[in-house]
């Protein structure tokens, strides 16, 4: 007796291989959907991810602060150090200033400021103490510094000299300054008086040494 069997809509069962044009045909949906894809290409995309999230960070952190730092310098104070020996004993070579900028923005530089000049007619900066004032007399007898006539304080002199100036009246925005070491400073006696807009801040604070840290009044 013989047995049929109907195969019709089974799989096929064989150990033998199977041509590729027949699994095409029989089985589409079971081939991959692949797709080569260059590491070379992946490398360089984050490269530039990288640099764009760096340069986005100097713009945010970086140019802000810079930019704040310069209007400080430009606006408001700056740093300085002294040089030479004008100034002494009130203020040493190599010591450290603070020059605050803001004061003279509301008020006019006032007799005993300890200023700071930036001349056209200099490449360095200036320090130098304030002693005339605009409209007033200035004369110098023997050290003694006279103002419309009368003498003013000089007990910060280190040591007054025998010089002689003047008299002369400062114009309107002028400023007489003169060194408080009289005898070694280069001020007003030699140059002239100087114009508001030369004055570009005071001493506000000594940070440097720490054994002479000072506030300045």
């Amino acid at each position: 007796m013989t047995e049929n069997i109907d195969i019709t809509g089974t799989e096929r069962a064989t150990d033998e291989p199977i041509p590729v044009e027949d699994y095409l045909a029989e089985s589409p949906d079971e081939i991959p959907d692949t797709e080569e894809v260059s590491p070379t290409g992946d490398g360089v995309g984050q490269t530039f991810a990288l640099i764009g999230t760096a340069l986005k960070e100097v713009l945010q952190v970086v140019v802000p602060a810079i930019l704040l730092a310069l209007a400080i310098h430009i606006f408001l104070a700056q740093a300085t150090v002294v040089y030479g020996q004008s100034m002494q004993p009130n203020l040493q070579p190599s010591e450290r200033l603070v020059i605050e900028k803001v004061s003279y923005y509301f008020s006019a530089p006032q007799r005993g400021d300890i200023v700071v000049l930036d001349r056209p007619q200099m490449s360095d900066l200036l320090i130098k103490r304030v002693v005339g004032l605009p409209g007033e007399s200035v004369e110098i007898r023997r050290g003694r510094v006279l103002i419309d006539g009368k003498a003013i304080d000089q007990s910060f002199v280190q040591l007054p000299d025998g010089s002689t100036y003047g008299p002369i009246t400062l114009g309107a925005g002028d400023y007489f300054v003169m060194g408080d070491n009289r005898n070694n400073s280069n001020d007003s006696r030699v140059f002239g008086p100087v114009h508001r807009n030369e004055i570009t801040g005071k001493a506000w604070l000594r940070y440097w040494p720490l054994n002479r840290f000072t506030f300045f009044q």
